[in-house]
């Protein structure tokens, strides 16, 4: 048996240090500065060039056109990988990230998130 008193001594330290992790459902940090969330889309400011779609390097934003001049996206997230390609390339910033990570879901057609301008909110599918 090596030296029985280092773990004592370590213990002691240990003691009266702060923890290194947070409680995270009770306390919630911010995300940082760039943080690539959740997707929005803002139906009046999409023109229907589709360019989010062709960028899309997963296949995760479908854009439809819902009545003359207005369109609807459905985003997979579950297909969506993050990067903010579709983000990059709109001309009329009609998509944006959020800071929203918990995505989490047992049913994954729950995952489908249909944007379109009769809803005030993202709609479940």
């Amino acid at each position: 048996m090596k030296k029985p008193g280092k773990i004592a001594k370590q213990l002691m330290k240990s003691l009266f240090k702060r923890p290194a992790t947070i409680n995270y459902p009770a306390h919630r940090s911010d995300m940082g500065r760039g943080f690539r969330g959740k997707l929005r889309f803002d139906p009046k400011l999409c023109i229907g060039c589709k360019m989010c779609m062709r960028d899309c390097p997963s296949g995760a934003i479908k854009i439809s056109q819902a009545a003359d001049k207005k369109f609807e996206a459905e985003i997979n997230l579950g297909k969506c990988i993050y990067c903010g390609q579709c983000v990059d390339s709109c001309p009329k910033k009609a998509l944006q990230i959020t800071g929203e990570f918990e995505l989490a879901k047992l049913d994954p057609n729950k995952l489908k998130v249909v944007f379109s301008d009769e809803s005030k909110d993202d709609t479940a599918k």
